[in-house]
């Protein structure tokens, strides 16, 4: 299990050093499809937390041949479906921050 983390670690340190995209368009693309971390309800936080782990995915391996045919193997493997709800965790936190909990 340590050297699965360590080898994601890796892959995700890879990506972004390797992201062709500069600090500008990032914030560029941010702004248009993520105006505010503000939802109305938990449910749609979590919505919200599954978007933003998908949108990474794709920002990170924008190759739709590569992201269909590696799809397959990580369907099949439990711990990287774990990791995958770890991420979407994640995301949720800080949602349910910026909402202050939905108080």
């Amino acid at each position: 299990m340590h050297s699965l983390k360590k080898n994601m670690l890796v892959l995700a340190a890879t990506m972004l050093l390797a992201a062709p995209l500069s600090a500008e368009t990032t914030m560029e693309k941010a702004q248009s499809w993520l105006p505010t971390l503000q939802t109305s309800t938990p449910q749609e936080g979590f919505e919200l937390a599954v978007k933003l782990s998908r949108v990474g995915v794709k920002t990170t391996q924008p190759d739709k041949e590569v992201l269909f045919r590696e799809r397959d193997k990580y369907a099949q493997s439990g711990e990287a479906l774990i990791h995958v709800s770890e991420v979407i965790a994640v995301h949720f936190q800080t949602v349910a921050a910026a909402n202050d909990y939905w108080k």
